[in-house]
């Protein structure tokens, strides 16, 4: 059974930073490239970040580029999203993705999905 279990969302102020962790089982995780996510209340999901499966490629929405910072450690299963500089438009939940390649997921194609994680912004 594959998991996706995201952690580290909660409350923060604005020019504040979280780093949110998703731990992956259930996958051969070195196999996959994964992503974050996120969705606010009525909207489309948004993409924020894809690292490919060795960690040489990244890719960022661009409301995130530069404050955000994608990261994965393999042996143990696990890939990070630090959030830096926070705003409240970043309040938001965010969901991990697993997929077959890192521009794959940037164009929303994943095999895998986290229960997602809250992440609010207070101003």
């Amino acid at each position: 059974q594959v998991q996706l279990v995201e952690s580290g969302g909660g409350l923060v102020e604005v020019g504040g930073s979280l780093r949110l962790s998703c731990a992956a089982s259930g996958i051969t995780f070195r196999s996959y490239a994964m992503g974050w996510f996120r969705q606010a209340p009525g909207k489309e999901r948004e993409f924020v970040s894809a690292i490919s499966w060795n960690g040489v490629t990244t890719y960022y929405g661009d409301s995130v580029k530069g404050r955000f910072t994608i990261s994965r450690d393999n042996a143990k299963s696990m890939v990070y999203l630090q959030m830096n500089n926070l705003k409240p438009e970043d309040t938001v939940v965010y969901y991990c993705a697993a997929g077959n390649t890192a521009v794959g997921l940037k164009n929303s194609k994943s095999n895998y999905w986290g229960q997602g994680t809250q992440v609010t912004v207070s101003s």
